[in-house]
């Protein structure tokens, strides 16, 4: 990792710590050692330590006195915080759409539709084109720039979405639901819009009750437990 002043570094290492968190390669409930990060990262460990510090604020890390920092396990009270608000930005981003949508947005929309249904699209891949789908969406309706406060809210929304994605053969199911919404946008019928919108959002509560069935340790529960530190673990 380049070195630059020390504010852009510390900025930098939070910010890649963080996506390893939310791509799911520091897994739910992982260890995390301030030492093999700051090695791996050919930095020290002060910025390390204060860039846990600020994920631990966001939720996505647990700081035990005495034991250690851990990855926090997938929390599914705040997932579906983070849904609701999602979900109430998106649809009421819908009621605004005008009776003539941006042609160049529209355009950039078709072209991610199709690049979506790419063969040998990887998970990233299409999680980042999801992810500009909906802020295309919202761009529509000139909301495009509410998308960065909804993004910073949805930690642990990102990966129970991410769990789901690992768990499908393939997105297919997902670009299905994209083009419906599209298609009802650009016929102009907004209540089917709106329903299809709501019924892809809300899909993640199903991936939750199905991969919490066989993998219970990737989540959160009411019971509180101090975690024993094992090695960190990446997601394979």
């Amino acid at each position: 990792m380049a070195q630059t002043n020390g504010r852009t570094n510390r900025r930098d290492i939070y910010l890649k710590l963080r996506q390893m968190v939310l791509t799911l390669e520091l897994a739910p409930g992982a260890a995390l050692s301030e030492n093999e990060l700051a090695a791996s990262m050919g930095v020290s460990r002060t910025p390390v330590r204060e860039s846990l510090i600020l994920l631990a604020q966001e939720g996505l890390v647990q700081v035990f006195p005495k034991i250690g920092s851990f990855v926090s396990r997938v929390d599914p009270a705040q997932v579906a915080d983070a849904q609701f608000l999602r979900e109430a930005v998106e649809l009421a981003s819908l009621d605004d759409l005008p009776a003539e949508l941006d042609p160049v947005v529209v355009g950039e929309l078709r072209d991610n539709l199709e690049r979506q249904r790419r063969a040998d699209l990887g998970l990233e891949e299409f999680f980042d084109l999801d992810e500009a789908f909906h802020q295309g969406l919202m761009r529509l309706s000139g909301h495009g720039k509410v998308w960065t406060t909804v993004a910073a809210a949805k930690g642990h929304l990102d990966r129970a979405r991410r769990l789901g994605l690992h768990e499908n053969v393939s997105p297919a199911v997902f670009v299905a639901q994209h083009r419906e919404i599209f298609d009802a946008i650009a016929d102009g019928n907004a209540p089917l819009a709106r329903t299809a919108m709501r019924t892809h959002l809300r899909a993640v509560f199903d991936d939750i009750e199905r991969i919490r069935a066989h993998s219970p340790e990737l989540f959160a529960t009411d019971a509180w437990t101090v975690p024993v530190r094992r090695n960190i673990v990446v997601w394979e």
